[in-house]
């Protein structure tokens, strides 16, 4: 949409705005779930907030889930963490038609609220309207298109809404709620654990678990609040707008990603058993640590520039370490600097020691991984006890 026609559209919701503040007792008040999609950006699902007037004609939705193709280094600003999201407020039929095209479920509950909380919430998502605040930093964890409606709902009752316990004694981290949406895409969730430092492995209490959309309709179900001295559910009356099946990938077993490299390791450690000198043993080395050492940078760019505090303290690093392009700068001089190899390959020791111990804090596909960087770094380590070190270089 142009900035022209965008400025005209915002100036008109904001006029209804004040429909709904000098009409509450008219405003219905829905949360809207959508089931996940296919693309990545898709598969957590989505949440936004609808806001009816009927006897005025007004059905509009509100989602903090847009950004701008726009923006200048688009693609920086979203590696870096700084690209800035945005409430969107659009027709409820529009807003309906991008679900219907992707073939995704919707759900509707009308959200239990009084005259004087719709009065308030209206005038909370007005402020959000306003130039200064419509955009905000976004955090997939702690400031979303869903705890950004958790958010303003907690402040339209005044922290009135009641959470019913889960019961579950052990929360779970928000890496396994992540990587329960990921199972499906097995190469992304690879590629997901891979990046992800240890402040996702922190355990998610029920409330923190509201950033995924689909918690978020599920805490909200269950929660309550106080209506004429009893208590009531804070959502009633659910319906089916889309009725779409969730979309469901069945990935390859030969091509599961713990399968590849553990096919891809088992021939590491039989070359690595009958070639010790030679040309090949150079080519398969030059490969191995210059994928290690793209990784190794990749993750020295995520944990030391990037803003995503969910990226920060990467354990991968210890077996992905930042000392592996020296290693790979030894094997392109053919130099013996066997002490690089040994902090190296001791650090992949460390590491495999740590996914045998701690499997859910990492994915299965690294283990293999570790298994072929600490074989190729100790032959390369001038071990005395290894009996497949290199014979020369």
């Amino acid at each position: 949409m142009k900035r022209k026609s965008y400025a005209i559209f915002l100036f008109f919701i904001l006029v209804n705005l004040r429909a709904f503040t000098q009409s509450p007792s008219d405003t219905t008040v829905y949360l809207i779930t959508c089931g996940p999609g296919t693309e990545i950006y898709s598969i957590y699902g989505h949440s936004a907030l609808r806001v009816t007037i009927p006897d005025r004609g007004i059905d509009l939705s509100y989602n903090w889930g847009v950004f701008d193709f726009d923006t200048p280094n688009f693609g920086l600003r979203f590696a870096r963490g700084n690209l800035e999201y945005m409430l969107d407020a659009d027709n409820y039929s529009r807003f309906l038609r991008i679900y219907e095209y992707e073939k995704r479920w919707v759900k509707s509950q009308v959200i239990n609220l009084s005259p004087s909380e719709k009065r308030k919430l209206t005038e909370l998502i007005a402020e959000n309207l306003k130039p200064e605040n419509i955009k905000y930093r976004y955090d997939f964890l702690f400031d979303n298109c869903a705890t950004r409606i958790r958010d303003i709902l907690e402040k339209a009752t005044d922290g009135r809404i009641i959470y019913t316990p889960s019961g579950r004694k052990d929360a779970l981290t928000f890496r396994f709620l992540t990587g329960t949406y990921q199972q499906q895409y097995p190469w992304l969730d690879f590629g997901i654990d891979v990046l992800l430092g240890t402040p996702c492995d922190k355990k998610a209490e029920d409330r923190d678990k509201m950033f995924l959309p689909l918690e978020l309709q599920g805490e909200l179900t269950e929660a309550s609040i106080m209506r004429g001295g009893r208590m009531i559910p804070f959502l009633q009356n659910p319906v089916t707008v889309l009725n779409y099946k969730t979309p469901v990938n069945k990935p390859g077993f030969l091509t599961h990603p713990f399968l590849v490299f553990s096919l891809i390791s088992i021939g590491i450690i039989i070359f690595s058993a009958r070639v010790r000198e030679g040309r090949a043993v150079k080519i398969i080395d030059l490969i191995i640590f210059s994928t290690f050492s793209l990784l190794a940078v990749l993750l020295v760019i995520t944990n030391f520039f990037s803003l995503h505090h969910q990226l920060k303290y990467n354990l991968s690093m210890l077996w992905i370490s930042p000392l592996i392009p020296v290693c790979l700068a030894a094997v392109i001089l053919n130099r013996e600097w066997y002490s690089w190899f040994r902090i190296v390959f001791l650090l992949c020791v460390l590491s495999f020691i740590i996914h045998l111990l701690f499997p859910m804090a990492g994915n299965g596909a690294f283990v293999p991984l570790t298994i072929i960087l600490m074989l190729r770094s100790s032959v390369r380590a001038g071990f005395s006890w290894n009996p497949l070190s290199l014979k020369s270089i």
